[in-house]
């Protein structure tokens, strides 16, 4: 059954050579789902959230979002701060995909394009200062390495130009006191790397944090327990193998609002992108958005 009005909001330079074929085959579906397609495209950075904001204000019925992973962010960023909320799509066309891991979205566009139903899934929103996040917040060598990614070589290599910027991070042997302050409780930590994430997919690499889940209203940190490089390398199979508790090389604390502050200047990686510096407070937004998958 149709609905009644959807917005779809394109960043045209997402999708390489074949975004005009996306673009085609996403608009014929939803005009067979939809009663009324709205079209917007983007032209720089703001302009998604903008868009999916004024939707809301509006009452749209839902929103659908085609591009990579800044264009995800911006406009459920532009949707989570609104009373009224519809319900939000999008066809994976990242550099890392997260979210559409997590629900298990087909990587593949044509796949999700084709694939797509009306049926729907509330997720939690993790807010980050006064913005919001759905993936991860990551501090530290190896996500200060990865704010250097540029544009270029995220499109070149994927998610491969985290991991040889990771790597370049893990070799710069920095190592930081963290202060957190999680559901009221103070600890003090030594590490290289600290992730907050939301689902069990970070920087593409699923099973990272295997019980994490997209509902469960919960952020999930997990951090190296490092003083140096030899800690690090120790630490860094029991992150391929998933972390679901604390052990000897790994942190794990599960939580629902917080605040973390450090010995030094240290600015977020956010969903992929460089996000605000420390001092970061951080909550969850249980359920706080309706998702097509």
């Amino acid at each position: 059954m149709k609905q009644m009005e959807c917005l779809l909001i394109i960043n045209p330079s997402s999708g390489g050579e074949e975004a005009q074929e996306y673009r085609e085959k996403i608009e014929n579906r939803l005009r067979s789902l939809f009663d009324t397609v709205q079209i917007r495209e983007t032209e720089g950075a703001g302009d998604a959230k903008k868009f999916a904001a004024e939707a809301a204000a509006a009452k749209v019925d839902s929103v659908f979002a085609m591009g990579g992973d800044g264009t995800v962010n911006e406009a459920i960023s532009g949707l989570a701060e609104k009373e009224f909320r519809p319900k939000f799509g999008f066809f994976p066309l990242g550099t890392v995909n997260d979210l559409a891991r997590a629900l298990d979205i087909p990587l593949d566009p044509n796949e999700a394009i084709e694939q797509l139903t009306l049926r729907t899934k509330k997720i939690d929103i993790g807010k980050i200062n006064d913005h919001y996040f759905i993936n991860v917040v990551a501090l530290g060598t190896i996500p200060a390495a990865v704010n250097e990614t540029a544009t270029s070589e995220k499109t070149k290599l994927g998610k491969l130009a985290y991991f040889v910027n990771g790597a370049k991070g893990v070799l710069n042997n920095d190592y930081y006191q963290f202060e957190l302050l999680l559901d009221d409780k103070k600890q003090q930590i030594t590490s290289s790397t600290l992730l907050v994430g939301l689902t069990n997919s970070i920087g593409g690499f699923e099973g990272l944090l295997p019980e994490a889940e997209v509902d469960d209203g919960l952020l999930h940190l997990i951090y190296l327990k490092d003083e140096s490089l030899f800690d690090t390398l120790k630490a860094a199979p029991g992150l391929v193998k998933g972390v679901t508790e604390e052990n000897q090389n790994l942190g794990y604390i599960a939580f629902k609002a917080g605040t973390i502050t450090a010995d030094q200047s240290l600015t977020a990686n956010v969903d992929g992108d460089p996000g605000d510096e420390l001092p970061l407070q951080l909550a969850v937004l249980p359920q706080h958005l309706s998702v097509y998958y």
